[in-house]
């Protein structure tokens, strides 16, 4: 499909600097940007690029301002977040696809499970348990595993080879990507002696609305009441979130972050990849915390924390600088003290 410039500031309610009879047909990396495709820029580590790019539109903030003479060949359509503009764009793009319908055999459905008759798909060898309640526009796509009494509500997509334990609800507008499994057992042992006695996980998981769970991201089931991810929340891949935690509202978290049990966190955070938290503490709302930290108490609502254990986010990058300097200080110190001594030594002797 072919829009022009006209059509896509129309659609972003932008502004165009250039020929609004420019057509596009595809999308393209600024760094790599060809004749007929829309590129963007966001991060200013990329700005150099848009004076070279052979892109014809290019989607940048209202604030841009050009230091050098931009291609002549290029287009601009100014908007308030280029990046949210481009993923406007591409949800549109997403949109015109076609969707899978209907049910492939083989595939299993239990006869109590309620499912809709038209505007659902469920692909080849997927399993749907006993009493399993599935809304309108569900996809469930081949070897998912929906267990009994599992809920899935309308527009959520489950995508191969997911896992959904016995009881889990899932809510609407929610992508659920190949590989996760919600509701395992949570890691719950009790030692007796030189053995470890495991304690019954007897809980559910709760995912609500418009949340999105990365490939091969684990969510286990709580050991009473529920884990639960809150509206809005977005999980990378590979995470794992353990029994009893809850993820506030609109948080998001990137990969390989490990949440120990009965830790809650609230709406609104961002926590980076290879974050480590420890069980049963808080995180307030509005925390940002920067990767590979690792936290291992209660974090105050508003604050930015790095390091580990995570400190204040600009003492840590102050710090940071302090770090490779410490073997020379370290001789330098060391050699302040032989002087200190050698003095004594000077007055004991007069």
């Amino acid at each position: 499909m072919e829009f022009s410039a006209q059509q896509i500031a129309h659609i972003l309610n932008g502004r165009i600097e250039g020929d609004p009879e420019v057509k596009v047909n595809n999308f393209s990396k600024i760094e790599e940007g060809k004749q007929g495709t829309l590129t963007f820029l966001a991060n200013p580590k990329y700005l150099h690029y848009i004076y070279e790019t052979k892109a014809s539109l290019a989607l940048v903030n209202d604030d841009f301002v050009a230091e050098k003479v931009l291609p002549p060949t290029l287009t601009l359509i100014r908007v308030p977040n280029a990046y949210s503009a481009l993923a406007q764009l591409l949800k549109l793009v997403e949109q015109t696809k076609a969707k899978k319908q209907g049910i492939e055999v083989p595939s299993f459905i239990s006869y109590s499970a309620t499912i809709p008759q038209e505007n659902l798909y469920i692909g080849a060898f997927a399993y749907i348990g006993e009493n399993v309640k599935i809304g309108e526009n569900v996809a469930v796509y081949p070897h998912a595993y929906i267990g009994d009494n599992v809920v899935i509500e309308e527009n959520t997509i489950i995508y191969a080879g997911v896992k959904i334990y016995e009881g889990c609800k899932i809510g609407k507008n929610c992508i659920i990507h190949s590989g996760a499994v919600i509701g395992a057992d949570g890691f719950g042992f009790a030692k007796e002696g030189d053995t470890y006695k495991k304690i019954p996980q007897l809980g559910n998981v709760v995912v609500e609305d418009n949340v999105e769970i990365g490939a091969n991201t684990t969510i286990d089931r709580a050991v009473m009441d529920s884990t639960i991810i809150r509206q809005g929340v977005k999980l990378d891949n590979l995470i794992q979130v353990a029994h009893n935690v809850e993820i506030g509202k609109n948080t998001g978290i990137a990969a390989q972050t490990g949440i120990a049990g009965s830790t809650k966190i609230g709406k609104n955070g961002i926590i980076g990849g290879q974050v480590g938290l420890g069980g049963h503490i808080k995180i307030g709302d509005n925390v940002s915390i920067g990767a590979q930290a690792g936290i291992i108490s209660n974090i105050e609502s508003g604050r930015s924390i790095m390091g580990y254990p995570a400190i204040n986010i600009n003492n840590f990058l102050r710090s940071s600088i302090i770090f490779s300097k410490l073997p020379d200080m370290y001789r330098q110190i060391h050699q302040l003290q032989k002087e200190l001594e050698a003095i004594k030594k000077e007055k004991k002797l007069e």
